[in-house]
């Protein structure tokens, strides 16, 4: 177990040489995403902007010092998700880092009639991460949230899309709840697979991005955007638990967020989780399911054969 003592005062320029690697950052285009990749590039990393927008996506990219592409890549649709990872090609990819989501929105559905927060949330970076996996060498970081311990968190299994009555707090909390989740279960089958491989999860804490600017209800965004000015770290703050849980030498299934009071900002550290995220049967339970719903399976087994092929 790492020594949380040694993370106080880590930031980006702490990051090692990532000279020869290749990371895959999911929503780069803005907020953590972006700053993320940027920090990634400077250290040397080559970065993929996975992004729904590709003249957005490039526009980012431009403003980063160092060595990047822009694919594009809608969480909202599988078959993006699927043609994404159809092109990868057999390249190795070192970090996939799954930061992009949505939160707190009205209503609304995916392209395959998901909820949207769980479909884009979880869905479609479970999906991703099953068909990439075989090409990954080092962790998948997947962004979670505090949020996850809120609003009744738990996983509906009987009702997973809301159909029975949307709220858009309780649908954000399970798609952060499942995030952690799929971590752990993640982590669980890399271990019996004897794969080094590491699974783990990161939060922002109150970082204050455009993420928050999504919600349908003026009065949730006008707080927000108080909270944001009064209370929140901006977003280079926000990225370090992600630049943390990529780069340095965690157990598998670690979940990093801020360390100071409430979670809510400080140096990256070491952080709890509720225990409807420690659930390991849940956890199963969540992938069995999620493997039905996007038709993708554990692929981890193809992985010797697109090494030696490649």
């Amino acid at each position: 177990m790492a020594d949380n003592t040694k993370t106080k005062t880590w930031d980006a320029t702490r990051l090692p040489d990532l000279t020869g690697r290749t990371a895959v950052v999911t929503g780069a285009n803005s907020g953590i995403g972006r700053t993320a990749a940027d920090a990634l590039a400077r250290a040397g990393a080559h970065v993929v902007f996975a992004v729904r927008d590709l003249e957005r996506g490039r526009t980012a990219a431009a403003t980063v010092d160092g060595s990047t592409e822009v694919r594009r890549l809608d969480l909202a649709d599988l078959s993006s998700v699927r043609e994404f990872a159809d092109g990868w090609q057999g390249r190795p990819l070192d970090l996939l880092i799954n930061n992009a989501g949505v939160m707190m929105l009205p209503e609304q559905r995916t392209a395959d009639g998901f909820e949207m927060q769980f479909g884009t949330n979880h869905l479609g970076h479970f999906a991703l991460t099953n068909l990439l996996l075989p090409y990954v060498t080092d962790r998948v970081v997947t962004l979670s949230s505090g949020i996850h311990r809120m609003f009744d968190a738990r996983i509906r299994f009987e009702d997973l899309d809301f159909t029975s009555g949307y709220n858009p707090n309780q649908a954000y909390a399970q798609s952060k709840l499942a995030n952690l989740l799929f971590t752990l279960e993640l982590q669980r089958r890399l271990t019996e697979a004897g794969s080094p491989v590491r699974s783990l999860a990161a939060h922002p804490g109150y970082a204050a991005t455009n993420l928050q600017s999504h919600t349908g209800n003026p009065v949730k965004r006008l707080a927000m955007k108080i909270g944001n000015r009064v209370f929140a770290q901006d977003d280079r703050a926000g990225a370090l638990p992600t630049l943390y849980a990529a780069t340095q030498d965690l157990p598998g299934a670690s979940y990093v967020g801020p360390g100071g009071r409430g979670e809510m900002r400080g140096a990256p550290a070491l952080v709890g989780r509720s225990a409807a995220a420690s659930d390991v049967e849940v956890a199963r339970r969540l992938w069995t399911v999620s493997e039905e719903l996007t038709g993708t399976r554990w692929a981890l087994g193809e992985r010797e054969r697109v090494v030696a092929e490649h």
